[in-house]
């Protein structure tokens, strides 16, 4: 099929990207832009053109940001961005969404341009009951907007099989409309390197365990520091944690980090070069997440040889392979979390073993030039079936 365009909606889109979903669709677009027109609308104030691809950014109403309370404009926000995407005109082929907040925006699109719409779960709201803390009864919204723009759809990707499974307990849609799509690494960026940097730069010398990710109840965060205390106190406990989900479980962290003087806490959203010498120079990637329906983070990990220890939970049991690449453990068992923790610190060999197999394992299967082929593929046949 000649000359497809795709429009894409997107909370995260750099400069502004924090979690997993962002850097997802970072690395599709560039990828999908070499295949056909992709139009980027996202959350803030982007404004470019370059090569097959426009971005735009949009910014929620002034109105919603004076008379809202601050739970609700969480969810509010986002709704009024989404009416202003879909405002200016569309000429796509088909709308592709990521995450609840830009599923409104879908299926406006389906309905005032009569195109097909794509859906991308990177998580499901019904499965992250916590978020009633951050979101107030605006979780209620935030789950009518996710099911609404899923049950809409005419084709959901599901970033794992076991998110699949998920996807079919919580909504009414048929197995038929989901395709698993994984995600990708850009193994040219992500790869082993030993300068010494950041490392310097953030006071971190000797051996150090490594946590990436949103300072939330779902990435597990709290359950990790919690394991400090059974972990060798020479070793070191780096947290590039930033962004947290409240207030409170902000203080929380700030509580339980001020027990261990091991533990460094990055507060900020590091650079890519830093993140990438951090994974590369730890002992041991940690990933202690109570939900995951992927886990992008322990690819990057693998990509540069570093053993991986990882709850058992959605796609994370896809990605990490236990016994071969890293171990995984059971959710929200600081002393599980541990021990097995322990054994890579012991076995240097075993840890060096599980980094090479990581990195043979996403050289083999989760390179972003195959997953934006696939998509294409997926756009195309959505395309053809439309209204038939």
């Amino acid at each position: 099929m000649d000359n497809l365009k795709v429009t894409i909606f997107t909370n995260e889109f750099p400069p502004n990207i924090y979690g997993g979903a962002g850097v997802h669709v970072d690395y599709l677009t560039k990828e999908l832009s070499k295949l056909m027109a992709v139009d980027v609308r996202c959350f803030g104030d982007q404004d470019s053109s370059s090569g097959n691809m426009i971005v735009k950014g949009y910014k929620e109403w002034d109105i919603i940001k004076k008379n809202s309370l601050d739970k609700l404009q969480k969810v509010l926000g986002p709704l009024s961005i989404d009416v202003a995407m879909v405002k200016d005109p569309i000429t796509s082929n088909i709308v592709h969404c990521h995450t609840w907040y830009t599923f409104m925006a879908g299926f406006l699109a389906k309905m005032l341009y009569d195109i097909p719409l794509v859906v991308t779960i990177h998580s499901l709201e019904p499965l992250r009951p916590w978020k009633e803390e951050q979101l107030g009864n605006g979780y209620h919204l935030s789950t009518w907007m996710e099911k609404t723009g899923i049950e809409a759809a005419d084709r959901i990707i599901a970033v794992s099989n076991d998110s699949k499974k998920d996807i079919m307990k919580c909504y009414n849609v048929p197995e038929d409309k989901i395709e698993v799509i994984y995600n990708g690494i850009d193994l040219n960026q992500y790869k082993k390197t030993g300068v010494n940097v950041a490392r310097k730069k953030y006071g971190i010398d000797g051996r150090y365990i490594l946590f990436v990710g949103r300072i939330s109840r779902q990435k597990g965060i709290i359950h990790l520091i919690d394991a400090v205390k059974y972990l060798p106190q020479d070793v070191k406990v780096v947290l590039c944690a930033s962004t947290p989900d409240t207030e409170e479980i902000k203080m929380e962290m700030e509580e339980k980090v001020k027990l261990y003087p091991n533990i460094i806490w990055i507060d900020k959203m590091v650079t890519k070069e830093e993140i990438i010498e951090l994974y590369s120079n730890a002992e041991v990637f940690v990933c202690p997440s109570i939900y995951e329906p992927f886990g992008i983070i322990n690819l990057e990990a693998m990509a540069c040889n570093t053993p991986v220890v990882a709850s058992a939970t959605g796609g994370i049991k896809e990605v990490v392979v236990d016994g071969e690449t890293g171990f995984l453990v059971e959710p929200g068992n600081p002393e599980d979390l541990a021990e097995h923790i322990k054994k890579l610190l012991d076995d240097r060999e075993l840890a060096a073993t599980f980094g090479a197999n990581g990195r043979k394992r996403v050289e083999e299967m989760f390179s972003w030039e195959s997953i934006a082929k696939k998509t294409y593929d997926m756009y195309e046949d959505v395309i053809e079936n439309y209204k038939k």
